[in-house]
């Protein structure tokens, strides 16, 4: 094992560049569909070792970015497939768009580790000190991962997906490491499994092969626990529906009453009941507020009348319940010289029986070029455009906000990937009872939906909130406060899932500090290392 171990490493040092980019590349395993953690943790502890030997502020940057770029462009190939559900590009180009994402996204995981070299060495320089061990760089190392994936959440609009904290999410009756998340967040987790990769980096290198095992046998024992707390039965009954409708036609107008058909007769039996129904994000192509120009009601499933779309909703659903629908709404104005849609809404509204819609939620983290194209005048001439059909953008909304629905419980909407913003999904003001988080993942390709889900679970342990999903196409869950997946549909399937919406648990430390939470983990954590390297030099 010692000889095995030492030829690796040796390789590692020889090819730093070539080393940085496969380990990148086998630490995205650990993520969804694969799962494959332990991959996530070997590869990170090398990755460790070798980053601890670079030789300059350059080498670091550059190995760093490597790993990032590599890391997450495999993790997120499901870009690549949305490409094939537009017109206007190559599909081609999308297996293109990623590693070009990739070469922004990678720059977080380059900053903590340039960082993690200018502190170590700055701490050397100062206090004459020798090298800090593994451990302690680790640690540093992994504050710093947790304070860029935080930024990388919100600068230039954010875009967390994956965190890193995802690989330690055990399946769906087991929450694994991550029920440390009411208390510690999600950015956190991602520093603690870089904190243990480099742990067992340590206990290598220095050949403590009990201690290997005894770390091995913790943290898998952690991936198994089942759920510590039990939750009582909730009291408000739901149907959620995935009603099957594939992205190839999505926005055709010769399916659109098959696809109302195949929604309304899942959604039917049961009508006797009250409840809350829950429909997916792009569930109707039909617009239902009334004052459009008449001509964008031409293709209407229900014969051009808002009116009467909006009665045989409430019709469907049955006395005494409500329906929550992911629609378009359009914002009319002048263009061109006529009254035409200046921008569209992607919203959730609540239909009652009377066919009324009483409130509505409007998506506010729009996807760039899926909603929206960023530099319009300069991107567009060039031949780009959104992945999503339409010459207009959408519009934002104004954030989280909570629906009261009286007896239904106090509802917080989050459209799609609005879900995986950790600490951006819940009016910390005016908590709901649950999450309702609708979505259309029929462009996500095979990796996408999987990662989703499990990202919507990392919110549910965090909030302590029940998250309930539809989706077009899968996976739509049912995920209790402890995230637990109570029940799922999968891709490619038509079905509903009746039951009662869990309970929510009382607020955690995240639900009632948000991100100072991780970001309070980051500091103590890098004052412990920075101590730890001055002890060893005194």
């Amino acid at each position: 094992m010692s000889v095995l171990l030492s030829r690796a490493y040796y390789l590692m040092v020889d090819r730093p560049a070539i080393s940085s980019l496969v380990l990148g590349l086998v630490a995205a395993t650990g993520y969804p569909p694969l799962g494959l953690w332990p991959f996530t943790i070997l590869a990170l502890a090398a990755f460790i070792t070798l980053l601890q030997g670079a030789q300059n502020l350059k080498q670091a940057a550059w190995w760093g970015w490597l790993f990032g770029w590599a890391h997450l462009s495999l993790s997120n190939n499901w870009i690549a497939t949305a490409f094939t559900y537009q017109a206007e590009m190559p599909p081609a180009l999308g297996w293109l768009a990623v590693p070009l994402l990739c070469i922004y996204l990678a720059v977080y995981p380059a900053l903590a580790a340039v960082g993690t070299h200018f502190v170590t060495g700055l701490m050397m320089k100062r206090f004459q000190m020798n090298p800090p061990g593994l451990t302690s760089f680790a640690a540093l190392f992994g504050a710093l991962w947790i304070v860029t994936e935080w930024l990388r959440s919100w600068v230039f609009t954010g875009y967390p997906w994956p965190p890193l904290g995802l690989v330690f999410l055990g399946d769906f009756t087991r929450p694994g490491l991550a029920m440390l998340l009411p208390w510690i967040g999600t950015y956190a987790l991602s520093g603690f499994v870089i904190i243990i990769a480099g742990l067992l980096a340590a206990l290598v290198v220095y050949r403590h092969w009990i201690l290997v095992v005894a770390l091995g046998t913790i943290v898998a024992s952690g991936m198994f626990l089942p759920a510590l707390q039990q939750l009582q039965p909730g009291n408000v009954r739901f149907a959620l529906i995935q009603p099957l409708i594939p992205q190839t036609e999505m926005d055709d107008p010769r399916k659109f009453e098959e696809q109302y058909a195949r929604i309304a007769e899942l959604t039917a039996p049961g009508r006797g009941d009250r409840r809350l129904v829950l429909w997916p994000e792009s569930s109707l192509p039909d617009y239902l507020e009334d004052g459009y120009p008449q001509r964008y009601y031409v293709q209407m499933t229900a014969g051009g009348d808002p009116a009467f779309a909006r009665r045989r909703l409430g019709a469907l659903i049955g006395e005494d319940s409500l329906l929550l629908a992911g629609l378009i709404h359009l914002d009319i104005g002048e263009r061109g010289g006529r009254r035409a849609a200046v921008s569209a809404r992607n919203a959730v509204s609540v239909i009652n029986p009377a066919g009324e819609l009483e409130q509505t939620y409007v998506k506010a983290h729009l996807v760039p070029y899926g909603e929206y194209l960023p530099m319009r005048e300069i991107l567009e001439p060039l031949g780009l455009s959104r992945l999503v059909p339409g010459s207009i953008d959408y519009a934002e909304g104004p954030g989280p906000q909570t629906l009261d629905l009286d007896r239904f419980g106090r509802a917080g909407i989050q459209v799609c990937y609005e879900i995986v913003f950790s600490g951006q999904v819940v009016d910390r003001e005016n908590r709901p009872d649950y999450i309702f988080n609708p979505s259309n993942d029929g462009w996500f390709g095979a990796w996408g939906p999987p990662q989703h889900l499990a990202q919507a679970r990392l919110r549910a342990l965090e909030e302590g909130l029940p998250v309930l999903r539809s989706t077009t196409t899968g996976i739509s869950g049912v995920i209790d406060a402890r995230g637990v997946v109570r029940g799922y549909i999968g891709q490619g399937k038509a079905d509903r899932i009746d039951g009662f919406i869990p309970p929510p648990a009382e607020p955690t430390w995240f639900a009632r500090l948000g991100n100072i939470l991780p970001l309070s983990w980051a500091l103590l954590i890098a004052l412990l290392s920075l101590v730890v390297m001055y002890r060893r030099s005194v």
